[in-house]
């Protein structure tokens, strides 16, 4: 493993999240749907890069097609990639260290980590050519959030990497792939497992179990049965270093290098989902590094002097439209209207400001970092873009 990051890490301070980064060796970005994990994440990673010396890569998971462009990530799977100094002199910036992009493939990592768990190439060979595989390896037991933990172990444990920043997947439950690893372990030690595998093994099934199998069989058919059968008959014998692994990942997750950033917008549906998550990852013992408030309105909209000023022009009179009028070549009615509406949007916006700032300080009792970062006028479509927001990422909090 390189070292220069490490030195770093003895000196970090607290309280930003540039220092919280040095100090760790994976951060992992949670947060619920559409709130900016992805590019918060990818935007981390790059101005890790440049601010830091050593490698940094960031994992994600299924990325915009322009966050993808923007990394590089074009036509490539789990093998990483590093992004080119070039690319970060044409956005301006002179990398310290080096950044590396890598974006998850369920399907490949999950021929990997049968290869690695079959007790002999003729079983792996096996497992890869049932007919059930392709199916059933990307739909189970949580399979794209497992599979992400595990990939993430393994390249951590690779050492090519100081700092890995990883985008969790999509899920409909936001603790799905905090307890992945845990439910595979189960899965691998359950009886269930056991009973699908047993007629391969036993065509005289017990006695409690003979009535599964008669429904099974009058509902699936016999064939179907036997392939479902023989399929996990054959993964029941990966099952100790299934376990084994996922007993890994889960004490890589509760690491002290390891941390968690939950990303949100102060919109009120991710806010509660946010707050749910931060409940959830001191419940479950993780560590929390910091909060990430995306797409905030400006504290400016706080001021009182604005404010005042738009609810003047709201309640203007008479005397002040007819003056108006002439110099804007409008009807007195339509400047009235203009400025009424004008003052109305800007007090309306102060409102939601003021609705954030009060969630601002309930989520600041949460976490040591608190990181704000605004709305930008554009969409973030390359790497330029993902180091505005890096900026904006490092210079809060």
């Amino acid at each position: 493993m390189t070292t220069p990051l490490k030195d770093r890490r003895a000196r970090a301070g607290a309280g930003r999240l540039e220092s919280l980064l040095a100090a760790k060796e994976i951060v992992i970005a949670c947060g619920s749907g559409g709130v900016g994990k992805t590019t918060t994440a990818a935007a981390a990673a790059a101005m890790a890069a440049v601010r830091q010396p050593g490698r940094v890569l960031v994992l994600t998971v299924d990325p915009a097609k322009r966050l993808a462009t923007a990394l590089g990530l074009e036509g490539f799977g789990n093998e990483a990639t590093r992004v080119p100094d070039a690319a970060f002199r044409e956005a301006g910036a002179q990398p310290r260290g080096e950044l590396w992009a890598a974006m998850l493939d369920t399907k490949q990592s999950w021929d990997q980590l049968v290869r690695r768990h079959a007790p002999d190439p003729r079983t792996a060979q096996q497992i890869l050519t049932n007919k059930l595989y392709a199916n059933i390896s990307g739909r189970f037991v949580q399979s794209h959030e497992y599979i992400a933990m595990e990939r993430l172990y393994e390249l951590h444990q690779s050492g090519r990497y100081d700092l890995i920043v990883v985008d969790t997947p999509p899920t409909r439950n936001a603790l799905d792939f905090l307890e992945a690893p845990s439910r595979m372990a189960d899965f691998f030690s359950s009886r269930f497992l056991k009973l699908l595998a047993a007629p391969s093994r036993n065509r005289l099934v017990s006695v409690a179990s003979r009535p599964f199998y008669s429904v099974a069989d009058r509902v699936l058919g016999s064939q179907f049965l036997s392939d479902i059968a023989e399929f996990f008959s054959l993964f029941e014998r990966m099952g100790p270093g299934f376990v084994q692994r996922a007993r890994a990942v889960e004490r890589v997750l509760h690491d002290r290098r390891t941390t968690f950033l939950v990303v949100t917008t102060l919109e009120a549906a991710p806010v509660h989902e946010a707050d749910f998550f931060l409940t959830s990852l001191d419940r479950m013992g993780f560590h929390l590094g910091a909060v990430v408030l995306n797409k905030a309105l400006p504290p400016w909209l706080l001021a009182e002097a604005p404010a005042r000023l738009a609810e003047a022009l709201r309640d203007s009179g008479d005397a002040t439209v007819a003056e108006l009028a002439p110099a804007l070549e409008a009807e007195p009615a339509q400047v009235r209207r203009v400025l009424g509406e004008v003052a109305e949007a800007y007090l309306n916006y102060q409102l939601v400001a003021q609705r954030e700032a009060e969630q601002k300080a309930e989520l600041s009792v949460r976490s040591e970092v608190l990181v704000t970062v605004p709305a930008f006028d554009q969409d973030i479509h390359d790497l330029a873009g993902l180091l505005r927001l890096g900026e904006a990422l490092f210079t809060d909090g």
